[in-house]
């Protein structure tokens, strides 16, 4: 059958979920037996998130083909086995860009070039284009409804609701009904302002997922419905919940799948959603606990590093453990010394250190690191924690007191992590950089070989500096062994320290390619290691 599509906005406020929201509506349609896909559009005019901070905006996900993204991606590939591209994020920049280059090359043959229809139109293409081959294609509005920067999105999705045909698209606002604690009572009034505001773009929306604190009784959904021109069975309560698996349960309590089902005219099976339940059943009853530190740069906003507390959570379930995460600022350890050091991680179980960009806090990752190596604390290094593994190694095993990193002393005398040759720091930023999926082969006999079951593999990048393979000899003949590679052999990938538990480097993100039903092999094998120490 042709493409079937769900626009999803958002009013009231911002952080509503509306990437949750999705991610549970594909989850629920793919457990129907669709074919799904996702796409962001998002307002503001950066190109992509790649530059931007990530305590403002969040984690950026990479994806297999090296788009750097919006972090609902992220959501969506672990809700969902949707395998998405640039195809599926798309920002105002991007579209402004690519309609003036075409403007520059004359594609429009001299006509004036407007927001319509050229700008909208640019949009529609992309939404068309990423939805080919799946039955069921969602599309997300970043943003809130009455933003001046989602006016020409909403705008397309207009057009194409009606170029599309009534049984062939729907549209979900996601809103907010908040809990006046004063009155004691929830108020519709929000919701039916973010309402009308939509209605006057043009856009009547079929559903309501209603933001709650509180459950929305029979009455004031009969009100909702009469104020916003929905039926009543399309007021869908989504109310807080302790864990974000637990939505796409919620929604099919609220009837939301077979709702969707009716009005795009889909004849499907019932989802069964067994596994979601046990995987909340195992949420909510781990066998054992355990504390873990995450030593990281952007300590202000944990959505800075979601994929990855996701990911631990996935090893998590696979353990039967509930984990904790201390969240250790390494700038305070730089301040404090051996004593906030000591303090922060002599109760943890295990220790992971995050990517990131800067200098701010390097030596108090480092010094977090040593102290993993030193006492036998289960660690992970993912991407600039592993070169910082490497630097700490050397400087305090290998006798290389100088030992650093290219990118925060251009003119260190011990480069163990370099620029390639060519490659500098000058060069503009978001375009310099090892993106998206490489090939790695992991040495047969090793902790890294056991826990993927394999020796060839392929993991997402985000980098732009490498392991010096000068130093290759010395830190093998210490045993801090080279163990993954690319292909050609000369890109480090994989590192592990022989005489210890768990201290493992890597080059690339694993926490971009865990779901909570495949969790990735190297989260499990940390919770592992560490599970073997408690007592």
């Amino acid at each position: 059958m042709a493409s079937k599509f769900i626009f999803i906005t958002g009013g009231v406020v911002s952080s509503l979920g509306k990437g949750i929201a999705a991610s549970s509506i594909a989850a629920l349609m793919e457990a129907r037996g669709l074919r799904v896909t996702l796409v962001k559009m998002d307002p503001y005019i950066n190109v992509d998130p790649g530059t931007m901070n990530p305590i403002e905006h969040g984690e950026v996900f990479v994806t297999e083909d090296g788009a750097e993204t919006d972090m609902d991606l992220g959501h969506y590939e672990r809700f969902s086995s949707a395998a998405l591209t640039r195809l599926n994020n798309f920002t105002t920049g991007q579209i402004y860009d690519e309609v003036i280059s075409k403007e520059r090359r004359g594609d429009y043959l001299g006509t004036t070039v407007q927001v319509i229809p050229h700008i909208t139109n640019e949009i529609k293409d992309r939404i068309l284009k990423a939805a080919a081959g799946v039955d069921l294609c969602l599309v997300e509005v970043g943003g809130t409804t009455g933003d001046i920067e989602s006016l020409p999105f909403l705008e397309a999705i207009r057009q194409l609701k009606t170029d599309l045909g009534r049984d062939n698209s729907l549209s979900i606002h996601v809103t907010l009904i908040p809990w006046m604690k004063s009155a004691g009572e929830l108020k519709t009034k929000p919701t039916q302002h973010s309402v009308k505001e939509l209605l006057s773009i043009g856009i009547q929306p079929d559903i309501l997922l209603c933001r709650t604190e509180k459950p929305i009784d029979q009455e004031l959904r009969r009100k909702i419905a009469l104020f916003c021109n929905v039926t009543e069975t399309c007021v869908i309560e989504a109310m807080d919940v302790p864990q974000v698996y637990e939505v796409p349960l919620k929604f099919h309590e609220e009837a939301l799948d077979a709702r969707i089902c009716e009005k795009l005219n889909i004849w499907s099976a019932k989802p069964n959603l067994d596994r979601w339940r046990d995987l909340i059943q195992k949420l909510k009853s781990p066998k054992s606990q355990m504390l873990l530190g995450l030593v990281g740069k952007y300590m202000s906003l944990k959505e800075s590093y979601k994929s990855l507390s996701e990911a631990i959570l996935h090893a998590a379930v696979a353990e039967d453990l509930g984990v904790e995460i201390r969240y250790i600022d390494p700038e305070e350890i730089e301040s404090g010394g051996a004593e906030v050091l000591k303090e922060n991680l002599e109760s943890v179980n295990a220790v992971i250190v995050p990517g990131g960009f800067g200098k701010r806090g390097v030596e108090g990752k480092i010094m977090a690191l040593d102290y993993a190596r030193e006492h036998r604390i289960p660690c992970l290094g993912i991407c600039l924690g592993m070169q910082l593994m490497s630097v700490g190694f050397a400087r305090k095993e290998l006798g290389r007191k100088k030992a650093h990193s290219q990118e925060f002393q251009a003119e260190t005398a011990e480069p163990v992590i370099h620029y390639l040759k060519g490659q500098s720091e000058s060069i503009q930023k978001g375009g310099s950089m090892r993106l998206g999926s490489y090939p790695c082969q992991i040495q047969p006999e090793t902790l890294s070989a056991k826990l993927y079951g394999k020796t060839e593999i392929r993991e997402r990048h985000r980098h732009r500096l490498e392991f010096n393979s000068d130093y290759a000899s010395d830190f093998e003949k210490n045993g801090f062994r080279l163990v993954g590679k690319s292909p050609d052999g000369k890109l480090v990938e994989m590192i592990e320290l022989e005489s210890h538990p768990f201290f493992v480097g890597v080059q690339f993100h694993p926490e971009f390619q865990s779901k909570p039903f495949e969790p990735h092999p190297l989260f499990v094998g940390l919770l592992q290691a560490a599970k073997a120490n408690l007592v």
